[in-house]
């Protein structure tokens, strides 16, 4: 059963939805942060600044995963775990991306929005920022407008119907 399809996987991400971004405290516990996202070429680009601390647990752990959930225009979510790679400046040049993100969350493909974009964009450049190319090691995705769920739920569903032939399983 198809739980997302390409051309709406696509779309889902092109669309400025806001991702919650898992990093790993030093204990071990997760830590999460609402993040803007871009997602090109197959990596996914964040950018946070040196004294975040969801950054500075990146930099010792680069181990993350990131959640976009929506109601629309596509009800679904894509979840992804991966590497995270912290760029930085003079090596890097992170404002060409970093731009991007501002236009996508700031502008919304309104024209319109420019200044504000360029107000954004230019108050990004005073902070001590980096930015994240988080490689994925897996990707989740599913479209709820057709997930039925998993097998074994649906599967379960079947036998507590009604008149399903087969022994039920006792309640728990």
């Amino acid at each position: 059963m198809p739980r997302m399809q390409p051309a709406v996987f696509a779309e889902f991400l092109q669309q400025p939805h806001i991702g919650v971004l898992a990093s790993l405290r030093s204990d071990g516990r997760p830590y999460t942060v609402p993040v803007w996202w871009l997602w090109n070429e197959g990596v996914i680009w964040v950018t946070g600044t040196h004294t975040r601390v969801w950054c500075q647990q990146i930099k010792r752990d680069p181990r993350v995963s990131l959640c976009i959930e929506a109601t629309g225009p596509v009800p679904g979510h894509i979840e992804f775990d991966g590497i995270a790679e912290v760029l930085t400046l003079p090596e890097f040049d992170i404002w060409p991306i970093s731009r991007e993100l501002a236009e996508k969350y700031v502008g919304r493909n309104d024209p319109h929005r420019a200044p504000a974009v360029d107000a954004f964009f230019a108050n990004m450049q005073t902070e001590p920022r980096l930015l994240l190319r988080i490689t994925p090691t897996v990707t989740r995705a599913i479209d709820m407008r057709v997930y039925r769920g998993k097998k074994a739920d649906r599967e379960y569903q079947e036998r507590m119907r009604p008149g399903a032939s087969g022994d039920r399983p006792a309640p728990r």
